[in-house]
């Protein structure tokens, strides 16, 4: 029975992987350009351009590594401001789903824009988007979605946090939905065959979590969290190991390495496709690094705070010994966490019956961990 079960689910992730069938093969492009003006130069003067790009990667990396409360830092913005508009899906997909488009059709809500503390060549993408939940009380926290989440996904889960006293702010990630630029269809610019330009992309979410929080403590709020999706997830550990303010934190899919995720998975065979005539595995995991939450445990475990992992057992994605492994890694660090197995796969989180399941689970731990 039990390998039935995983065929028939194994089976169903594929069907749910294939309905994107407009991802791009990119070749492997370093991006060096992308360091102009990161911090940790350690004396690179701005503009070099390195003769060797991985080795500059890579030496670049475990300096980031070593000074990441300085390559994560980052000024608050003065423009904080709220917005109400029309609701759009912008969905990532070949053909729309109408269904969707017509949900949210005349629908109207508030959302917190600045501009980004990182910027990029992309003026869409340095002007930071968050749909605003506002509930009673002084809890509240920054929801991250998945990589290619359209601007409405999770919308049912902030609105129960809100029942439960629970601000929610929805964080539209780095070239993502509203922030998209105009020449792709996909949040392609976010994870890509792009050495550089992916490592500024996680270095401009965790900054823009981090500029959120600011907003939510000037507004009153005292007692903040986060909430992270697959690659949400990995941006939330990171905010989360260097913002002492975060005091609970709920990572929904939870990898060890960046490069392990795009290597294996299967939503990232792409790109893999694009890169793996020129680099392997692990020279691309030390290009990749300091984006990687599994570097980063003994910071997260410098403030305390209360954190669940939830996995899947039928992960084709973030596959479940890498989920394991960060489970070992908070026991082996004595923090305070629960973790939870769901007897599904990446995709079929978001499906009946399981997404009810992974909801219900999300819900009762910010039920009560504030209090803890």
């Amino acid at each position: 029975m039990h390998n039935l079960y995983a065929r028939w689910m194994y089976e169903w992730e594929n069907r749910l992987t294939s309905v994107d069938n407009n991802r791009v093969v990119r070749p492997l492009e370093w991006g060096v350009e992308w360091a102009h003006d990161w911090p940790c130069r350690n004396g690179v003067p701005p503009g070099q351009m390195p003769s060797n790009a991985e080795k500059f990667f890579a030496e670049y990396n475990q300096r980031i590594i070593a000074n990441s409360d300085e390559f994560y830092s980052y000024r608050v913005p003065s423009d904080f401001r709220v917005e109400e508009r029309e609701v759009q899906v912008f969905s990532t997909r070949e053909v729309p789903d109408p269904k969707l488009e017509e949900k949210v059709r005349g629908t109207r809500a508030s959302f917190l824009r600045f501009t980004s503390a990182v910027r990029t060549p992309y003026p869409e993408n340095n002007l930071a988007n968050a749909r605003w939940f506002p509930a009673r009380g002084r809890r509240a926290v920054v929801l991250l979605p998945h990589w290619n989440a359209d601007a409405i996904a999770y919308t049912g889960l902030c609105k129960v946090l809100n029942l439960l006293g629970v601000s929610v702010l929805r964080l539209s990630m780095p070239y993502h939905d509203i922030r998209m630029p105009g020449e792709i269809r996909r949040a392609d610019y976010a994870v890509s065959a792009n050495i550089g330009r992916t490592l500024d992309a996680v270095r401009q979410g965790v900054v823009d979590i981090r500029c959120c929080l600011d907003w939510l403590e000037q507004q009153g709020y005292g007692q903040l969290g986060l909430i992270g999706t697959s690659l949400g997830s990995c941006y939330a550990f990171i905010a989360a190991a260097h913002d002492p303010r975060v005091r609970v934190a709920a990572f929904n899919h939870a990898s060890t390495y960046f490069a392990d995720v795009v290597w294996h998975g299967q939503t990232t065979r792409h790109i893999r496709q694009g890169i793996e005539a020129e680099i392997d595995i692990e020279r691309l995991r030390n290009l990749w690094l300091a984006i990687s939450p599994m570097v980063y445990f003994d910071k997260f475990a410098r403030y305390r705070k209360k954190s669940l992992i939830i996995y899947a057992d039928y992960d084709l994605t973030f596959l479940p010994e890498f989920s394991r492994q960060v489970v070992d890694e908070f026991a082996g660090h004595h923090l305070d966490y629960k973790a939870v197995r769901l007897p599904c796969g990446h995709y079929t989180t978001g499906e009946a019956p399981y997404k009810y399941m992974d909801g219900w689970q999300l819900a009762s731990f910010f039920r009560t961990a504030f209090e803890a």
